[in-house]
């Protein structure tokens, strides 16, 4: 984990700072924009809130494809320590 920890810190950052650049030029709540961006990243989609200008709707891609980036790592990082662990299901 201690690799991976920088790399999962800044996607998580990129994440939230993303959302507060989206909310800035949409011109709404902050916490809207953090909202959008958490919800977009872990590809829940509510669709409750929809980003406005083409430039935050490119936004709003970005912090989908760091979201899967997020989910891929913490998903590798639970296999790399289940192997370590000896958890082997290749029976």
């Amino acid at each position: 984990l201690g690799m991976f920890a920088p790399i999962l810190a800044f996607l998580a950052l990129l994440i939230v700072w993303g959302g507060v650049l989206i909310a800035w030029l949409d011109q709404v709540p902050t916490r809207d924009g953090i909202y959008l961006a958490l919800v977009t990243a872990l590809t829940i989609g509510y669709g409750d809130l929809a980003p406005k200008s083409l430039l935050t709707r490119a936004l709003a891609i970005l912090m989908g494809v760091c979201g899967v980036l997020l989910t891929a790592l913490v998903a590798a990082i639970a296999v790399r320590a289940l192997t370590a662990m000896g958890v082997d299901d290749s029976r």
